[in-house]
């Protein structure tokens, strides 16, 4: 029996304008495709309308998958996929796998001898790596970390620490409404020569990724950054 495949399909950082992060080979097989995976269907809408999808938007077929979704419930979202129907899979936005859930259902699916198609477009984390002018050599994403405020000192200090000891640049995200409760910790934990990157509206018309030292970023005014998704790059 023919099996179909799985497509990781990048969905634009907001209201960017398509054609500048996501290559045509992309939008032609999102236009293939009716059926998909998604962290948030109404976004996932959204995405298929800004593409045009050839097919009307209430003949296609969605599954959720989120944060929420039991991992005993990740086989029921195979069945098309067994059936040899190809389906793709969106994130809420940037590319699905990375910082999402989607990393599970592409383990199961390499388990069922699924092939697996990543497809090529805007990932913030690596867009903010590659402006930065932090070591891009060597770096680890980190994700969140703590939103208690001691917590997230005491990781700091940490992280700050294994970035001077490793020479590795530190990714960081926060929820966008606690960006700048992020931004005054670090400013406040970090040495003064410890290089931080904000990366903020990643590939949007007001895209903001700007990297100097702490010490430098006390004598700057700084961004508001409320509510917007937001990129921490620390390098010591």
């Amino acid at each position: 029996m023919r099996l179909g495949t799985l497509y990781f399909i990048p969905v634009t950082l907001g209201d960017d304008h398509i054609t500048h992060v996501l290559p045509a080979d992309v939008i032609n097989i999102t236009h293939s495709l009716d059926t998909f995976i998604v962290e948030n269907e109404k976004t996932a809408r959204h995405f298929l309308s800004l593409i045009h999808h050839p097919k009307p938007i209430r003949e296609i077929a969605f599954k959720t998958l989120n944060t929420n979704t039991p991992d005993q419930e990740l086989p029921t979202l195979f069945s098309e996929l067994i059936n040899g129907k190809n389906v793709g899979l969106m994130s809420e936005a940037g590319c699905p796998g990375i910082a999402d859930p989607g990393a599970k259902l592409a383990w199961l699916a390499h388990q069922k001898g699924i092939r697996v198609a990543p497809l090529v477009g805007p990932s913030s984390i690596l867009l903010a790596l590659m402006g930065s002018g932090l070591n891009g050599q060597r770096f680890a994403f980190l994700g969140y970390i703590p939103s208690d405020k001691a917590a997230r000192v005491q990781q700091l200090r940490e992280i700050e620490k294994r970035a001077k000891l490793m020479n590795e640049t530190q990714i960081l995200i926060e929820t966008p409404y606690r960006n700048q409760h992020m931004l005054e910790d670090i400013l406040a934990t970090c040495n003064g020569m410890t290089k931080l990157c904000i990366a903020c509206h990643v590939s949007l018309p007001d895209e903001y990724i700007i990297t100097k030292t702490i010490a430098q970023w006390k004598q700057t005014s700084l961004p508001d950054l409320h509510k917007k998704p937001t990129v921490f790059l620390i390098l010591a």
